[in-house]
């Protein structure tokens, strides 16, 4: 019988994989990409305005949580898409939940910004 690994041990690897499908996210995947650019546009007017603490946990948050549902938009995507290759109705209306998902969030992270900068740039 294989001798099992230590917690620590496989706590370890499981951060290297979650690694990895984070690089992997962020290199292939467009969306991410674009995701990716607006937050580091966003940090960068961040620091320009010097918003306040707070308003950089809201950020940081935001940021955060749009790239984690565009990943696992993504995934479900692949998932759909590796059990039904060919097009099936069922299949489009589960990635366009998906999709619909993200998009409600983004809309959120937009009046999010506009909370945050408006005043400042008025």
């Amino acid at each position: 019988m294989p001798k099992k690994d230590s917690f620590i041990i496989n706590r370890l690897k499981s951060i290297g994989y979650a690694f990895k499908g984070a690089v992997i996210l962020v290199t292939t995947e467009a969306s991410i990409q674009v995701q990716f650019c607006i937050g580091i546009i966003m940090t960068l007017v961040g620091f320009y305005f010097e918003i306040s603490p707070t308003e950089w946990l809201i950020q940081i948050g935001t940021i955060g949580l749009i790239m984690a549902l565009e990943g696992l938009n993504t995934a479900i995507e692949e998932v759909a898409n590796f059990v039904h290759p060919e097009f099936n109705t069922k299949i489009g209306l589960i990635k366009d939940m998906a999709a619909g998902a993200v998009f409600i969030f983004a809309i959120t992270a937009i009046i999010i910004g506009c909370i945050i900068y408006i005043p400042k740039i008025f």
